[in-house]
């Protein structure tokens, strides 16, 4: 993938947080830091596309802009991710991206642990002081 795509990508987050772009399966994940928090999961990029974290609540914002989910070839069938188009738009400029920006933010904030995570934090031995 061309790096200039990725810097793009950074630019168009430049009014709403700072990103990182991380290596992924094939293409990079899109992580946000907002006001200092650890960084979140709100974002793939894959063949020059930008793809942004998508819930029940964004979800309607994002159809009623055309936008599609991100779909690969699974093992058995085809897997639709949590991660949605975004609008033309959007890639204008960094005040364009920066709603779309704000709804994949509060997608990742609403998700739920993992419960592989769950499970081995839970079986994790405490440590006493």
């Amino acid at each position: 993938m061309a790096n200039d795509f990725l810097d793009y990508v950074h630019e168009l987050f430049s009014g709403f947080a700072s990103i990182s772009t991380r290596a992924m399966f094939g293409g990079h994940a899109v992580y946000a830091s907002v006001d200092g928090s650890d960084a979140v999961l709100i974002g793939i990029v894959i063949d020059e596309a930008l793809y942004l974290k998508v819930d029940a609540q964004t979800r309607a914002a994002f159809e009623a802009a055309g936008c599609a989910p991100y779909v690969y070839t699974g093992q058995k069938a085809p897997i639709t991710m949590s991660y949605w188009s975004v609008p033309e738009e959007a890639l204008d400029s960094p005040q364009a991206m920066l709603p779309w920006a704000r709804r994949a933010w509060e997608a990742a904030l609403r998700k739920p642990a993992s419960k592989a995570r769950s499970r081995k934090q839970a079986t994790r031995p405490r440590r006493e002081p």
